[in-house]
């Protein structure tokens, strides 16, 4: 964005409009989460045995195989997709990842395989061709709207199609399958095309509905032999890998997004007064910061918004590096950094926003010149509250969730919890150049 400094509120504005705002102390707790991960040194070699259980008796011998892949922030992906590779060429066959991501990346074939490689995702990576580009095949159309069904041209011409892809809880909207493999076949495997047809239908049609009916009708048309499912745990570590065969497709998304659900990292209170970000993007959340997290939708058309929990104001302090200037999501926040504004691209923030139908989502908030400024126009506008019973949290991201700073009354809530524990005790908030002096509080997981 050219000269940040346009939109921007200094710090003394803030200061003499809020006036005498003390702040609260802030100590550290964290959550108490069981999990059993899959060994990072066995996720390739389990993605191959994984991949080996989808039904390849009517692919050719030396057949074509297309590995849909392109949703961000899956840990170990390369890891994943590289195993992948391993057993559908240690049966016989070829395979190659075709970029399943929809319009982003600039919507170019370009800027798509610069999204994979950013990803860990390459032909030396993976050891396999990547074959880009936003050609699209007309596949069908659905019987009762009409509405054309795109796929991606090179991967509708191979002799078989694997998705790849995580199943979470999506950001937009609630249905029986949400992020997931048929997602990726609906929409990130339609490119640009067919994520706005996808899009521009779900305003009446809804997602729920239509991508499990779409689905099935991909499934009848193309050559998908099923697809490679993640489920990850709370640290966002890989739980689970899972073939999913064409039979009893949705039934099996449904029972794992249900699981996904289950182990999703939320924050652990129903009603925060004030939620400091340190970073939001697309690698966190398809939504930039996770809907899902912070109670908020204010940009889906025609979805209700989750039931909790209930958070009066979102201070965001900057975007990760792997988003590349799309802010899309930026719309949840009450304010944000100087720093996140001047790091935004205008282009892709607003082709992502168009394409999903969800303009709102790319809408600026405040702008402020630093962190004690967030923080003073956080409190200052949410009623009469003393630091000693303000409800604030500071957290890494909304993917992230771990550990976190949080101000004096949640530490004391959570003394009495078994599923946090307070690792230390509140001090008063420490500022260098009224920035945070202390690193994001989940950082030492990274």
């Amino acid at each position: 964005m050219p000269d940040g400094n346009d939109l921007t509120v200094p710090q003394a504005v803030i200061e003499e409009t809020c006036g005498e705002t003390p702040l609260p102390k802030f100590g550290t707790i964290e959550q108490v989460w069981e999990t059993d991960p899959i060994p990072a040194s066995d996720i390739a070699t389990r993605a191959a045995e994984t991949v080996r259980n989808l039904p390849f008796e009517g692919v050719p011998e030396g057949g074509t195989v297309a590995l849909g892949v392109g949703s961000r922030g899956i840990a170990n992906l390369p890891n994943v997709v590289r195993g992948v590779v391993d057993g559908v060429r240690d049966m016989g066959y070829e395979p190659f990842i075709v970029p399943a991501m929809g319009s982003h990346g600039g919507a170019t074939a370009d800027g798509q395989r610069e999204n994979l490689a950013s990803l860990g995702v390459s032909a030396d990576t993976v050891g396999c061709e990547v074959r880009a580009s936003m050609d699209v095949a007309t596949v069908g159309t659905t019987p009762k709207r009409g509405v054309p069904l795109y796929f991606d041209a090179i991967a509708a011409d191979a002799d078989a199609i694997v998705p790849i892809n995580r199943i979470k809880p999506h950001t937009d909207f609630d249905g029986s399958v949400e992020s997931g493999l048929s997602k990726m076949i609906v929409i990130g495997l339609g490119k640009q095309r067919g994520a706005k047809t996808a899009h521009d239908w779900a305003v009446d049609w809804s997602f729920r509905n239509m991508i499990p009916e779409i689905t099935e009708q991909l499934l009848e048309a193309l050559p998908i032999i099923g697809g490679v499912a993640i489920v990850e745990d709370q640290h966002d570590d890989t739980g689970l890998l899972e073939a999913i065969p064409p039979s009893g497709f949705l039934d099996r998304e449904r029972e794992l997004l249900e699981t996904a659900y289950d182990v999703m990292p939320k924050i652990p209170f129903e009603s925060v007064d004030t939620l400091v970000i340190d970073r939001q993007g697309k690698d966190v959340s398809g939504q930039g910061i996770d809907t899902n997290v912070i109670g908020r939708r204010p940009f889906a058309i025609n979805e209700p918004a989750p039931d909790s929990p209930e958070i009066k104001r979102i201070y965001v302090r900057s975007l990760t590096e792997t988003t590349k200037g799309n802010a899309m999501g930026m719309g949840s926040a009450d304010f944000v950094h100087r720093d996140f504004f001047e790091e935004i691209d205008a282009s892709k923030s607003l082709i992502n926003a168009i394409t999903a139908s969800t303009t709102r989502g790319v809408r600026v908030p405040p702008v402020v010149e630093t962190d004690r400024a967030g923080l003073l126009a956080s409190l200052s506008t949410i009623g009469v509250v003393e630091p000693e019973s303000v409800r604030v949290l500071r957290v890494t991201d909304t993917m992230r969730l771990k550990r976190l700073y949080a101000s004096e009354a949640l530490v004391e809530e959570a003394r009495d919890r078994d599923d946090l524990r307070v690792i230390r005790e509140p001090k008063p908030v420490q500022f260098e150049d009224r920035q945070f002096a202390s690193p994001s509080p989940d950082s030492h997981h990274e």
